[in-house]
């Protein structure tokens, strides 16, 4: 088999796993052996045993000598390190982009985001939102010049994804969230990097904080 081909299987392999999990279609705790995930995607095992190795090293599931594979769960200490990074990390990241003096052009995805997320705030379609609000943070980070901080932060918003669909029902509508994504983008737009880190690292700690607040009250270690 020519490696392109067997490349293309296993990224097909991974997306589609790497989705179950996501959508908690393989919730936590999910277990099975590499041959019956094998026969769930019509795929032979070798490429399902090197994506499972890929969704290893992502922090989504453990492979289990001789007994398969086990989708992890998300622990409240695990998501109190990923928001640490990330409020680390993304303001950052969005501070260098704003350095960069970005073009509207450039900029537009990243509106385009966050008017969706106004719409489905007015339709009141909080999985609308959330998935406007994943594509605002993945485009931004996507337009980053640095490539390594890029994969990390997209590997924890992978291992995020999770326990933000499981808060999203029990939060306030994200009416605040939205207007930050507004101001943002503004200050973006006329290269205050300074400005726009400082607003970046207040957003990413006011959704750290709720997100955190929630799994607490609930007082789940896994989900």
């Amino acid at each position: 088999m020519p490696d392109s081909v067997k490349e293309s299987r296993v990224d097909n392999a991974y997306e589609r796993l790497k989705q179950e999990i996501l959508s908690n279609r393989m919730p936590a705790g999910f277990q099975a052996t590499e041959p019956e995930i094998a026969l769930m995607l019509g795929m032979s095992r070798t490429p399902v045993r090197e994506a499972l190795i890929r969704l290893e090293a992502d922090g989504l599931v453990q492979i289990i000598p001789r007994r398969g594979v086990r989708v992890l769960p998300i622990r409240l200490e695990d998501m109190r390190e990923i928001y640490q990074i990330l409020t680390a990390l993304e303001p950052e990241a969005a501070a260098s982009i704003a350095a960069s003096k970005p073009s509207r052009e450039t900029l537009e995805p990243l509106y385009v985001a966050t008017e969706d997320m106004a719409r489905a705030i007015e339709d009141g379609d909080r999985e609308a939102w959330a998935r406007a609000d994943d594509r605002f943070h993945r485009d931004l980070i996507g337009l980053n010049a640095n490539k390594r901080l890029n994969s990390m932060v997209m590997t924890l918003f992978d291992q995020a994804h999770r326990a933000r669909m499981f808060t999203l029902p029990l939060r306030d509508m994200p009416v605040r969230s939205t207007q930050d994504h507004r101001e943002i983008l503004d200050e973006m737009l006329a290269g205050n990097s300074a400005t726009v880190r400082k607003m970046f690292h207040s957003h990413r700690t006011c959704a750290a904080e709720e997100l955190l607040t929630i799994l607490d009250k609930f007082r789940q270690t896994q989900f």
